[in-house]
């Protein structure tokens, strides 16, 4: 079979390494193990994949394990895993530094008693825009939402979807998420343009998720805010606007964790501390450096072999860009509905997703922002992602009853499909 036509056999690795997560997940899901789909780490279950791509290759040994490092030291995965490495020395000083905290009672003390759920929504939104993680938001505002809730009286499931949705909100956004740097490196397209092209989509979704949580829920319990400093909050603006104006990002980063650094270094954060934090954000993106550089091999071996252009055939039959558009949204959901993680499920897309863009016609920065838009979304509704299980457990509620109430990815979803479906939305709100 030739190389243009492709073969299916090449794709064995990528099946058996999603069999094997799917399948310890739920094992252990069954066995009652909490938080069971992120019980083995993805650089490990990657592995026997790269072993059987070794052997079902028809190269000589030599030659593939030529082909795997040159995948792995691809321009585009080493800038990839450097600012994975650059975003998340940033956030563990600013974090350390206070900005999480000065941040979370900046938005208490803008939010009026009777908009608590549009405020935590908002509140969730932008810190999460700014640090790059949802996780991180919801571990910092899910203490501070249960008070609020109680003292308020307000519905908890509704509470724990309101600070769901901003998080996914701004995990979608932020240039600095695993996420964007996945997706913008992969499809080779600059954050600034996937910003504004994911938030044209995004924006109208907030709004309506706004006007719902508005009606949805009020409190006439006063809202405290405890004594905050705007100064430990400027990194996070600093990085954000220079960003979206188009600034290198390795330039952004480095500047935001000189800044995030003196803001600490002007009060009792020492040298010593503010060197320790940088590495241990180094080490915090340990997981996802190793998987990018091992999935980066895999990929190649996988386009090399011909198994990518027999998929991407395979899914795109008519070659049209809207069939093309759904085939990289189904991808990266399906695939992140199996792994629980929507940065492993774009790592493992990427260079299909690509492949696929080119064949349709589908610009870098709409196939970018499908496939952040789409793992983002399954994230949101999947009840054994990590951010269900740990509102759940924050809440006391089952995980299913917080992703009921995570109304904002469902709008998300549904305006992103109407851009692919519907000619007259794509006019409207995709410029790409």
């Amino acid at each position: 079979m030739s190389h243009k036509q492709g073969s299916p056999l090449p794709l064995l690795p990528l099946l058996a390494f999603l069999a094997l997560f799917l399948g310890v997940g739920s094992y252990l899901s069954l066995t009652g193990v909490d938080y069971a789909f992120y019980q083995l780490p993805a650089p490990v279950a990657v592995l026997p994949a790269l072993i059987l791509a070794v052997l079902i290759s028809k190269d000589s040994l030599n030659s593939t394990m030529e082909q795997f490092l040159r995948g792995c030291g691809h321009s585009n995965i080493m800038a990839m895993c450097l600012i994975y490495l650059l975003a998340g020395a940033f956030g563990a000083v600013a974090k350390a530094t206070g900005g999480v905290d000065a941040t979370v009672q900046l938005g208490l003390s803008l939010v009026p008693s009777a908009l608590l759920l549009p405020g935590l929504f908002v509140i969730a939104a932008f810190i999460a825009t700014a640090m790059g993680t949802s996780m991180g938001t919801i571990a910092a505002l899910a203490p501070v939402a249960l008070g609020l809730a109680q003292q308020g009286d307000l519905p908890l499931g509704l509470t724990a979807g309101a600070l769901l949705s901003g998080a996914i909100f701004g995990d979608n956004l932020s240039i600095i998420s695993d996420t964007t740097i996945a997706a913008t490196r992969t499809q080779g397209c600059d954050m600034k343009d996937k910003f504004r092209a994911n938030f044209r989509l995004a924006l109208p979704a907030a709004l309506l998720t706004l006007l719902w949580l508005g009606l949805a829920g009020t409190s006439q319990a006063p809202v405290e805010a405890k004594d905050y400093q705007l100064l430990p909050i400027m990194p996070y603006l600093v990085i954000l606007v220079l960003a979206v104006l188009g600034l290198n990002v390795f330039v952004v980063l480095l500047l935001g964790i000189v800044l995030a650094g003196l803001v600490g270094l002007s009060g009792d954060y020492g040298w010593s501390q503010y060197a320790k934090d940088i590495y241990g954000g180094f080490t915090g993106m340990q997981e996802i450096f190793m998987l990018s550089l091992l999935m980066g091999g895999l990929a190649y071996l996988m386009e090399k072999q011909g198994g990518l252009a027999w998929l991407a055939a395979k899914l795109d039959r008519s070659g049209s860009r809207q069939s093309g558009e759904l085939a990289i949204a189904g991808l990266v959901f399906s695939t992140n509905f199996c792994t629980a993680n929507n940065t492993v499920s774009i790592i493992v897309n990427g260079q299909l997703a690509k492949d696929l863009a080119q064949k349709s016609q589908i610009s870098p920065v709409r196939s970018a922002s499908l496939l952040d838009i789409f793992a983002c979304v399954n994230q949101g509704l999947i009840p054994w992602g990590a951010q269900a299980l740990l509102l759940g457990s924050s809440f006391g509620l089952s995980p299913v009853e917080v992703v009921s109430h995570s109304g904002y990815v469902l709008l998300l979803a549904a305006i992103t499909l109407s851009t692919v479906l519907v000619p007259v939305s794509r006019r409207v709100l995709v410029r790409h």
